[in-house]
């Protein structure tokens, strides 16, 4: 809203105003982007470190789970029969993920982003040819 005085404000005057509410406007808009920033990494934060909780019990779950097989199994093999089958069984399955995980870190390799430089080079020859082609 224009301040009004008794004589009209000149053209630089105007442009000081506009000048300065739009310094206001960027710098409150970067005061809000660093509070919302602020509140999504602590949420983040909190999330992350919530997620690591829960990772560590459930890799306790997995130690008693396999012990409780291992028991269950030394009900009627022996007790290194019955360990020697469970830790077989583990081995299996991290072959078995490690050859998933190395198929997948192949397909991922090297981290170049393919479709988006050839899109580059087409953007940049249609530029160079100036819509000519």
């Amino acid at each position: 809203m224009p301040i009004r005085n008794s004589e009209p404000a000149g053209l630089g005057a105007s442009a000081k105003q506009v000048a300065e509410r739009a310094s206001t406007l960027v710098r409150l808009e970067l005061e809000l982007a660093v509070l919302e920033l602020k509140r999504k990494l602590t949420a983040l934060g909190i999330g992350i470190a919530l997620g690591v909780g829960a990772l560590v019990l459930a890799l306790f779950a997995l130690g008693f789970g396999l012990a409780t097989l291992a028991a269950g199994l030394a009900t009627f093999l022996a007790t290194w029969l019955s360990l020697l089958i469970v830790t077989a069984v583990l081995l299996v399955g991290v072959a078995v993920l490690g050859m998933l995980a190395l198929r997948s870190v192949k397909k991922g390799t090297p981290p170049v982003p393919k479709q988006a430089i050839a899109e580059a080079k087409l953007t940049s020859e249609a530029l160079r040819s100036n819509g000519r082609g």
